[in-house]
């Protein structure tokens, strides 16, 4: 089986930061990134239960998010409290069915979804699975990506609440759920941030080692 060529193989750190190469001190050390000056390691220190303790708590918001009230609208009428979901119905109803859709998605599917992506990185690093690891390392890049766009719900009231107090026709306040929502979002966030993708590539390293051991014995 021929060897896997890595970095870390060919004494080579990669900085997490900017990307920069920068090669290993013999007999090791420390050393930091010539370009920005952060400290370099071949896999980020206790990557694994860092990512787990931040998708748990993100977890743990995630159903107060969904079911706690997300806005609150008080006029002459009367007051209203709305959930994420029961805003999506209205929108529904009302006609509004493509802002509806792009609403559900982006504040209940993709926090959903990103959870149950992390899950499987953790789980599947943890077993050292060989099983599709590019494929991996490209969910694990969507998974970065799609962080920045899941506040769709904060700035709806933020600019809600801007726009109907400024005709002064009712308040609009933000419930307990959006700061939960919040939690959310930026928990799921820094447990991506958190979690070495180079740790994927690591079962391929195992594989061929093992496979070398089983030729020798």
């Amino acid at each position: 089986m021929r060897p896997a060529v890595t970095a870390l193989s060919l004494g080579l750190l990669s900085c997490h930061v900017c990307g920069q190469l920068a090669r290993q001190p013999i007999g090791g050390g420390a050393v930091r990134c010539p370009r920005c000056n952060v400290p370099l390691h071949s896999r980020r220190p206790r990557s694994v239960s860092t990512t787990w303790a931040l998708t748990l708590a993100s977890m743990l918001l995630y159903l107060p998010a969904n079911l706690l009230p997300i806005m609150e609208t008080s006029s002459f009428l009367g007051s209203q409290q709305d959930t994420i979901l029961s805003g999506v119905l209205f929108l529904w109803r009302s006609g509004s069915w493509p802002l509806a859709a792009v609403v559900f998605f982006a504040s209940v599917m993709v926090p959903l979804l990103k959870v149950i992506a992390l899950l499987h990185l953790l789980l599947s690093v943890q077993r050292r699975s060989s099983h599709r690891m590019l494929q991996r390392a490209r969910l694990y890049r969507l998974v970065e990506f799609v962080g920045r766009w899941s506040m769709l719900d904060i700035y709806v009231i933020v600019i809600l609440a801007a726009l109907v107090r400024f005709q002064g026709l009712a308040t609009v306040q933000a419930g307990p759920a959006a700061l939960a929502f919040g939690g959310v979002v930026v928990l799921t966030m820094l447990a991506a941030m958190s979690f070495d993708p180079r740790l994927i590539w690591d079962a391929a390293s195992a594989r061929v080692a093992e496979g070398e051991e089983g030729e020798h014995g």
